[in-house]
C-alpha cells in the first residue's frame, strides 16, 4: 500500500509543476518557475522510488493516466479552458485504462 502512496505523492507533484508550468508563462515569473523545477524534481523522486516495488509500465501509466485527468481538471477549473465532448470522452478513456491494468493486470503488485 505505502508504494501507491508514495505513487500519489509523484503525481500530485507532477500536477504541480505542470499547473506551475502553465503560469510561469514561458519561465518568465521567478516563482512558479521555481515550482516547476522543484515539483518535477520531487515527482521524478517520487516515481523513481516506486519503481522499486511497481512495475515500471504500471507506474508510468497510473503516473500519467491520472496526472493527465487532474491537469485537465485544474485547466477546466484554474485556467478556464473548455473541455468539449471529446476531450471528456478521451479523458474517460485514459482513467478507464488505468482502472483496468490496475484491478486486472496480474503484474501490479497487491
Amino acid at each position: 500500500m505505502q508504494q501507491w502512496l508514495i505513487l500519489g505523492a509523484a503525481i500530485c507533484f507532477e500536477v504541480i509543476a505542470t499547473s506551475a508550468l502553465k503560469a510561469s508563462e514561458g519561465f518568465s515569473k521567478f516563482w512558479p518557475s521555481l515550482l516547476v523545477v522543484v515539483g518535477y524534481a520531487l515527482a521524478f523522486y517520487f516515481l523513481a522510488l516506486t519503481l522499486r516495488t511497481i512495475p515500471v509500465g504500471i507506474a508510468y501509466a497510473v503516473w500519467a493516466g491520472v496526472g493527465v485527468a487532474l491537469i485537465t481538471l485544474i485547466g477546466w477549473l484554474v485556467f478556464n479552458q473548455t473541455l468539449d465532448l471529446a476531450a471528456v470522452i478521451g479523458i474517460l478513456f485514459i482513467v478507464t485504462g488505468v482502472l483496468i491494468l490496475n484491478i486486472f493486470s496480474k503484474v501490479t503488485p497487491h
